[in-house]
């Protein structure tokens, strides 16, 4: 089996590069500075313990990759990416090739199977950063990563088994897991607090209004009748200890991927598809997701406002709930 990771950003080259090591093959997908980084310099892996310049294939886009029979595509693109990614996968590779949604949210999945005939979910929790081309960082240091995965919409095969046993062996804990999508909307629960925290940074304030988001995100799920309990995933202190989670160079995480992606300039964030489905859920089952709905509109208008760096953690939560009111 070959892996074959499409967006080899923050979680897609931390994954890439621990398969890699592990002895399975690998290769990346990647694009602008990031792509050529890689190729000119190789990719760099840095850990609290390590830093390691790996030499991996990469390629700009699906068309550049020469397919083989058994490879395996680990989509690790942000949510608004999906569609297109998808659409040039299936021109390049065709639609039998099994897609694993390596990402945050619960949409991926689904546009997923419109285009392609195998799909699985993977739930990740991996504190991971990329914020120049060419690097990746993994802040575990017992463990980099947890990553369970099952078929979409719902069941195991020899295929999510096997792929769980390359994730164990390359310093992850993975389990093939039947129902995946109760775990993913788990995480998603989590997820809300992501832009939080990008937009008014850490406190006790922020906290307050994260919970505010969970509360609406629960009430949404349970009107929707989705299962969404699952312990392994909201657990975060104990799964951050078990993995062992230090700094890289006395400097720690920069945030979530919503966080890193405002600060990188991307000039595009997946809120839409974490607190985005909250709100989707609630207008479809007639639960008032307020606060999530202003947590998406002041997001979209930060990134339209491009302020970089400067504007994380700049909003105050008395403006969101202001919004929200």
């Amino acid at each position: 089996m070959r892996f074959v990771v499409f967006g080899a950003g923050a979680i897609g080259g931390v994954v890439g590069a621990r398969l890699h090591q592990a002895g399975h093959p690998v290769v990346l997908i990647a694009r602008g500075a990031h792509l050529e980084a890689i190729r000119s310099e190789g990719l760099i892996l840095e850990t609290p313990v390590e830093r390691v310049v790996l030499s991996l294939p990469a390629a700009g886009d699906p068309a550049g990759v020469d397919w083989q029979d058994d490879d395996v595509v680990l989509l690790a693109t942000k949510s608004q990416d999906t569609s297109g990614a998808l659409a040039a996968l299936r021109d390049a590779a065709g639609a039998q090739v099994p897609v694993v949604c390596v990402q945050n949210g619960v949409e991926n999945e689904r546009v997923a199977l419109r285009l392609m005939d195998s799909v699985y979910g993977a739930t990740v929790m991996l504190p991971a950063a990329h914020l120049e081309p060419g690097v990746v960082q993994a802040y575990g240091t017992k463990l980099t990563g947890m990553i369970d995965m099952g078929r979409y919409p719902e069941g195991l095969d020899d295929r999510a088994r096997e792929m769980a046993g390359a994730l164990a062996e390359s310093s992850f804990t993975s389990r093939p897991v039947p129902d995946i999508m109760r775990l993913k909307h788990a995480k998603l629960l989590l997820n809300l607090g992501n832009v939080v925290e990008a937009l008014c940074g850490p406190g006790e304030g922020s906290d307050e209004l994260t919970e505010l988001a969970r509360a609406e995100g629960r009430a949404a799920l349970q009107a929707a009748q989705i299962d969404f309990v699952a312990d392994e995933v909201t657990d975060v202190q104990d799964r951050w200890k078990r993995m062992g989670v230090q700094e890289i160079g006395g400097r720690p995480r920069v945030g979530s991927s919503t966080s890193q992606s405002l600060a990188r300039g991307t000039g595009t964030i997946e809120t839409d598809y974490l607190n985005g489905e909250i709100v989707l859920q609630g207008r479809l089952h007639g639960v008032p997701t307020p606060v999530n709905e202003a947590l998406c509109v002041i997001a979209a208008r930060v990134v339209r406002d491009d302020t970089g760096p400067d504007g994380l953690g700049s909003i105050p939560v008395s403006d969101v709930l202001a919004a929200a009111a």
